[in-house]
């Protein structure tokens, strides 16, 4: 195996598996700090039931997203030496604030939540929560804004020895491209925390226990899901898909699956790219509206794959699946969460088992999107690890082999799926021991029971 294949598969393997644990922190983090802070304000004792309840899971998804982050950090000196060499000034600065500045605040902030609630006045205990929250969030934003330099490298300069240099942090920090795509990793993440919420709510209720904290958590998270899930489509959605447009349209044009620049481009609903006869197999399409979305006239120009040299054409079939995964199953949530809202604004939800078993089987399928979405971001990017500056054939380590990446590949799997199941245990024993299990050591003062 070529040893650039090798080491891509490394990084998509251990990145993707620890996608999924910022999704779940950053989408539960406003539920943490929303019951925290109602506990707090109110004395409510089941409202602290509920905030302990969603820390623990919070924590458990925290702890597997910091043992499953470091090793990518090592990967950048093992595997990716070339490019971090080249563009370490750049790309060194975000990352270092994300693990100075947002980290240290969430696990700091953390210990507090988790252990302070006996040692500190209930105010700063509900700050802690709501640092928390802003902790997740902000690693999140560092994290996207070094991506986001990758897909559009701005406030840089290159050295004569082809080295990139530093020449505006602002400029990197608040890169047009970073501030759209953060608001749909943040809104992906929502409807997840939406719909996890929802879900656990939906398991209580079908089992008739816990009924009153099932039918809160089914109102809270499905009220966030309606709300991200028409977020992510517009208007991040959109605005994202304007910044692939203009930064990168070769990406746009596999995504839809476009082969021949048109005027009157279609949004094909599905089909099947065939590279061989450079065309897209039978198609559902609805004409003109992709020139539509694209640039806001149905009759303008959308350049197609054939307009570029082949050898900057992303991997056409796993972009343009991805993301047709990624907007069907955004489909299906709006439908879902539309539903359930209709059904609860006129009292039959809480009744009705077929849609309380769709919105607990729905729980991991925002994970699927989300990682759906980071392979069309990612995956479409190719051939550039910097798009336009650096490719990635260029950035791989020249002392490790394609054998030694794949060894150290079949370790991560073995090792994360222990850990996977190590999470999944720790956290359905959490579900399955309840919220009486999170009776808060210190009673809260008599107020009136949670009901919303």
């Amino acid at each position: 195996m070529d040893t650039v294949v090798a080491d891509r598969l490394q990084f998509a393997f251990t990145v993707m598996f620890h996608y999924l644990f910022p999704i779940g922190t950053m989408g539960l983090a406003p539920f943490v700090a929303w019951y925290t802070v109602k506990a707090a304000r109110t004395g409510d004792a089941d409202a602290a039931k509920s905030a302990r309840f969603w820390t623990k899971i919070f924590a458990v998804n925290f702890a597997a997203g910091v043992v499953t982050g470091i090793p990518m950090e090592f990967q950048f000196g093992t595997n990716w030496a070339a490019f971090s060499a080249r563009t370490g000034e750049v790309i060194g600065q975000p990352l270092a604030m994300e693990g100075l500045f947002a980290f240290f605040l969430e696990s700091i902030f953390l210990g507090v939540l988790l252990y302070g609630h006996e040692r500190v006045a209930p105010a700063f205990h509900a700050l802690s929560a709501v640092m928390v929250c802003l902790g997740s969030w902000l690693s999140g934003y560092f994290i996207v804004v070094t991506d986001a330099w990758m897909q559009h490298p701005v406030g840089y300069a290159v050295a004569h020895d082809g080295t990139v240099t530093l020449t505006s942090l602002g400029a990197v920090l608040m890169n047009p491209f970073a501030l759209w795509q953060y608001a749909h990793v943040l809104s992906g993440a929502l409807v997840t925390g939406g719909f996890i919420v929802a879900g656990v709510g939906a398991f209580y209720l079908l089992s008739r226990r816990d009924e009153a904290f099932g039918r809160a958590f089914v109102r809270a998270g499905i009220l966030t899901a309606l709300v991200f899930s028409a977020v992510s489509v517009f208007p991040t959605g959109d605005r994202n898909g304007a910044d692939v447009t203009a930064y990168q349209p070769v990406k746009l044009a596999a995504m839809e699956g476009l082969f021949e620049s048109r005027h009157d481009a279609p949004l094909d609903i599905i089909g099947m790219p065939d590279l061989k006869h450079k065309k897209l197999m039978d198609p559902v399409a609805v004409p003109d509206l992709l020139s539509f979305l694209a640039y806001g006239n149905f009759r303008a120009n959308v350049n197609g794959l054939s307009a570029y040299a082949r050898e900057l054409w992303p991997p056409v079939e796993l972009t343009y699946y991805a993301y047709h995964i990624m907007v069907g199953l955004g489909t299906i949530f709006i439908a879902i969460a539309v539903l359930a809202s209709l059904l609860l604004v006129t009292s039959r939800l809480f009744g009705a088992k077929p849609v309380l078993w769709l919105l607990m089987l729905a729980m991991p399928f925002p994970y699927i999107a989300n990682e759906a979405g980071w392979v069309v971001s990612e995956v479409g990017r190719q051939p550039w690890i910097v798009y336009g500056l650096m490719r990635t054939s260029t950035g791989i380590s020249t002392n490790v082999n394609a054998g030694e990446t794949l060894f150290t590949l079949i370790g991560f799997a073995g090792m994360y799926f222990l850990l996977g199941f190590l999470f999944l245990f720790l956290t359905l024993r959490e579900i399955g021991a309840g919220l009486d299990s999170h009776t808060p050591d210190t009673p809260a003062p008599s107020a009136p029971a949670l009901v919303s």
